[in-house]
Order: structure tokens, then sequence, then C-alpha cells
């Protein structure tokens, strides 16, 4: 059988050939002018003017975000392929430098429409179209606006300030090279491969291979975490002692547009159902024959054979499950492949992790993963490219409202994981395979919800234990003390994990992301939940949701589908759906 699908890395040509040379100069170029001519509409910003003249604005100002979202997701994405790459990186420094510059140029629009009184921007608002969400959302910060001198000051201090450090942050965990001892021989490999004994059926393998990835994030930890510190107290001096926030995620929280209420309402419902997982757990444990697990045996399968899929069957079995659903999703997520979108491949310096970038709604978007034949890489696959079939259904909207907020960004790539189990279980109904994907869904709802939560917790009070002084060590411990309220007795918990949150990059690059992931877990539980019920009436809602995009609030959005993201109810609802995973498996046979 020919192999249709192969690894490969993406082909960033659709942006630029090169990072030398006349295309980049000449979109600089363009770039610059584009600006210095949206800020000779300056004058014409004033309360008499009229809702035709600023549809003109934004749409000049749209033509020029389109083509800086360009040159900067190139600049990105090169990075992401080699990381290592001292070229790469300086051409990032670059882009990010006059992607400030320019929006300097801008300041001045963003400012007037805040400062509008809600009389004059009102009428506005209804004439605005498919720019109107983005614009309301604009003015939501306007307590939170300094004075355009100000704002300038703050775009250029990031640029070589806390962009530096988290750029600085990726540069030196990504070059790691971590050592492994297999049958006798040494290997030396990338942390996604290492990452492969975290669920290998050899728990002295699956031990060596976290205390060699705490060795090394510890080794460094007086660095990695001085950057976090710096990373921290920037957040906050910006977010709350200069823009005057409530709480260093209240500004993230203000930036999703969710009510700060509805993500308490979230964690707490999060630490209330801890003891599902207990269970799940301590029933975990007698299957794979021990009185208790370690941390190190979380994600230890139950079952000693090392079921593994060619890329090419990866990619059959995401398109099938798509196909199932809906042959819209097949066909969008075939566009990635089509276009040679994906990178793939496993090398040495390519970022860590996986990730879906939309830069603008005319392009298709690329996909970053690092596949090596292990179940969790096809349902990575899949994630990714439900993510895509996100952004593509939705490309209808502006470059300002295409992109679906965070707790709605991972609804598509959560359902589309979903599909896939049901297509796995479909393929094969024997005992084995049944009870296998309901030991992958109960792994993977802990990592997506739980881990996630608290996470969240620790982000929370580490930020304020960072204000009191606290050294690296300090909060290492303070780490180590939120696993412990995380796992109670249900597993042995070892020193060494005090350095997990050194290797959690979103801790750097986006404070406060990470409870989007338990958010939308939870959703699309309650999601699948109303689609096995009502498979004709679901289908036209939720793809209503994805098409969205970014153009409403999250909570309209939900309500739209029939969701209260405000009742503790709805978040009990996605727990009522794990439970009953994990009932399905407590009535299984444990094998003697």
């Amino acid at each position: 059988m020919s192999e249709k699908f192969v690894q490969k890395t993406w082909d960033l040509g659709e942006l630029f050939h090169s990072m030398e040379g006349d295309e980049v100069n000449q979109a600089i170029e363009e770039l610059q002018a584009n600006f210095e001519k949206f800020e000779q509409i300056r004058h014409l910003l004033n309360d008499e003017l009229d809702a035709q003249k600023l549809l003109e604005i934004i749409n000049q100002y749209e033509q020029g975000i389109r083509l800086l979202s360009k040159l900067v997701g190139y600049a990105q994405l090169l990075f992401s392929e080699d990381t290592q790459d001292q070229v790469a990186q300086a051409f990032l420094g670059k882009v990010q430098q006059l992607s400030a510059e320019l929006e300097n140029k801008t300041l001045f629009f963003n400012l007037w429409w805040k400062g509008l009184e809600d009389e004059v921007a009102g009428p506005l608002l209804k004439s605005a179209g498919d720019y109107a969400y983005w614009l309301k959302q604009m003015r939501l910060f306007k307590p939170h606006t300094l004075s355009e001198a100000e704002e300038k000051v703050i775009n250029l201090k990031d640029v070589n300030g806390v962009q530096a450090i988290v750029t600085l942050y990726s540069s030196i965990t990504n070059r790691y090279t971590f050592k492994l001892m297999e049958d006798g021989e040494e290997k030396q490999l990338t942390r996604g491969e290492l990452s492969v004994y975290y669920r290998h059926h050899d728990a002295e393998l699956r031990e060596a291979s976290y205390k060699e990835l705490y060795r090394l994030y510890g080794e460094d930890a007086p660095i990695l975490g001085q950057m976090y510190q710096y990373r921290a107290r920037d957040w906050r001096s910006e977010q709350m002692d200069l823009r005057g926030h409530s709480s260093p995620m209240g500004a993230r929280n203000l930036g999703n547009d969710i009510p700060d209420d509805v993500v308490d309402s979230l964690l707490e419902a999060c630490q209330a159902n801890s003891s599902i997982f207990h269970r799940f757990f301590r029933l975990k444990a007698r299957w794979i024959g021990m009185d208790k697990l370690r941390r190190y045996d979380i994600y230890a399968p139950v079952a000693k054979g090392d079921k593994t899929y060619t890329f090419n069957e990866a990619i059959e079995m995401t398109l099938d499950s798509f196909r199932q659903f809906d042959p819209r999703f097949a066909d969008l997520a075939q566009s990635i492949l089509d276009e040679d979108h994906l990178d793939s491949e496993v090398r040495k310096g390519k970022r860590a992790g996986a990730f879906c970038a939309t830069l603008t709604p005319d392009l298709t978007p690329w996909v970053l993963a690092s596949y090596q034949g292990r179940p969790d890489d096809v349902a990575t696959l899949a994630h990714e490219l439900g993510h895509a079939v996100h952004s593509l259904l939705s490309n209808h909207h502006t470059a300002l409202t295409q992109g679906a907020s965070l707790p709605l960004a991972e609804t598509a790539s959560t359902f589309g994981e979903i599909l896939l189990i049901d297509h796995l279980r479909a393929l094969d109904t024997s005992p084995a395979v049944r009870q296998d994907l309901l030991f992958r869904q109960m792994d993977d709802a802990y990592a997506t919800i739980m881990r996630q939560a608290y996470f969240s917790i620790f982000e929370k009070d580490a930020h304020d234990r960072i204000l009191q002084g606290a050294a690296v060590d300090d909060i290492s411990e303070l780490y180590l003390e939120n696993l412990k309220n995380q796992f109670g007795d249900s597993l042995d918990l070892s020193a060494d994990f005090r350095y997990e949150w050194l290797a959690i990059p979103h801790f750097y690059h986006t404070p406060f992301y990470v409870y989007a992931y338990a958010f939308g877990q939870l959703l699309v539980f309650s999601l699948y939940k109303q689609y096995r019920q009502d498979e004709g009436e679901f289908k036209p809602r939720f793809i209503e949701l994805l098409a969205s995009g970014g153009s409403d609030s999250p909570v309209n959005i939900l309500e739209r589908a029939h969701l209260d993201v405000r009742s503790p109810e709805f978040w009990q609802g996605g727990f009522d759906v794990i439970d009953g995973i994990l009932k399905e498996l407590e009535s299984l046979e444990v094998p003697a």
C-alpha cells in the first residue's frame, strides 16, 4: 500500500521565500508606507466622524495588519523550525521590533476610540458590521488604557524586555539534549522523544525519563526561575500598577472577555471534583499491579503493548473520523496537507510541543507537530487539525475577528480528539481496545482539565509570592505544595517534581493561558453530550459556534449554542461525563 501522506517540514513559500532579499524588504517598505499613510487620518478623528468613514479607516488598518501578520508569522514559524538558528533568531527580533514601532503608529486610533463617550460610540458600533465586536472589545480596556506616550514606551520596552526573556527561555530549553539508558545503550533525545517514555510499560524507564527531564531543568532552575520572576513582575507592574487591573489573572480574563466569576467557578468546580481523578489513579494502580501509583506512573499504559501507527495511518484515521462527523471537517483538514502547511518531522532544535498558527483569513493555517507514531501523536494531529478546521470555518470574518478567544479556541481541537477516539472504538470493538481507549480518555481528561486547573491556581499563587519576594527555591516548594493539594494521598509524589513548573512554556509565553484548556475540555464534554442526544440538531449549532470565530463574546456565542457558563451546573455536567467514563472503567474486570 502506497503512503499518500509522508512526514516532512512545511512550505513557507506562500509567505516569503527567504529572510533576505527583495520580498521581505519590499514587504517592510510597504508596511512602513501603509502605517505612515494611516497616521495621516489622525485629524479626521472627532465626534463628528460618520460610520462610513470609520469603516474606511478600519479597513485601511486591517490591510496593514494582514501584511504585518504575514511577516511576523513568517518570522515565528522560521524560529519554530529551528530555535537554535541564529539567523532566524535575529530575524525574529528585527520583525518584533518593527511590529512594535508600527503598532505605535496606530495607537492614536485605539486611544481615540476608547475615549469616545458611549452616546457617540453606540451609533457607530451599530454600523460597524463584522468589525463591531473588535471595537466593543477594545472599549472594555478603556479603564486600563494609558496615555499615547506611555503606551508607546510599553510597546518598545516589551520588544527588548519581556519578549526577549521569553525568546531566551525558548532558545535555552529547546537546545536541551536528554540522556536515557535503554537496553544498555545511552540514547540522546529531544524533549519530545523523551516524553515517549512517560507512557512506557517499563516503570524504571518512566521514572528515569522524568528524572532526566527535571535534572536538566533543575540544573538551570536559578536561570529559568529568575526569568519567570522577571516575567511575573513585569506582568504585575504593567497590568496592575500601570493599568489598574484588579488581579494578574483579571487582565487575561478581560482579554478573553470572560467574567472573573466564571473563571473562579471553573477552578472551584475542578477542585471540588478532584476526587474523580483520585479514584482513577487508585483504579489504575490496581490495573498495572501496583499498590499505589507514583507520579512517574500517572500516564502508564495498562497493557504492555507498544502500539504505534505510521504517519499515513494517523492522517487517514484522523481524516476518516472527521469525515464521519461532517465531510467539511475532513476537507478543511486535508487542505493543510495538500498545501504543505504541516511540519511533522522530529528534529533537534525544533520548537517543542505542537501548535496551529492562523495568520490571516485568506491564508490556510500552518500546523507544527513532531510525529513519533504513538497513539498520543495521533491525538495531537487530530487536535491541531481541529484547530485548523476551526480557523478555516471562521475565515469569512475579518483579520480582526476571525480568531476565537482563548476559552473557545480549544473547542474544535478537543472535539476532534473525541471524534478520533469514537472512530478507533468503531474500528476495533474488542474489549482490549475499549479498555485502552477508556483509560486514554481518562488520562487526557486529567491532563487537560485537572492538571491545567491546578497550573492556573499555581500561577495565581506564584505571582503573589513573587511580589512578596519569593526566591526561585520558594516557588519550587510552592509548586510542590500545589501538587500535594492536587493529588492528596492518591499517589506517591517525589520531590523532583518541584521543578516541573520550569518546564511549562505557557507560564512564560502567555501568563494565565492554561485555564482555557480546562474550559475547552469541559465545554466539549457538554457539547459531546448534546451531540449524542440529538446529532441532527447539534451539528448546525456546533458549526455556527465554530464559524463565529472571534466575532462575538464567548458568553454570547455559547448562549446561542444553549450553554450557560455562568451556571455551576454547566461545569458539573462536564465532570458528570468524566465520571461516566470512569464508572465504565470501574465496571471492567481488573486483571489478576
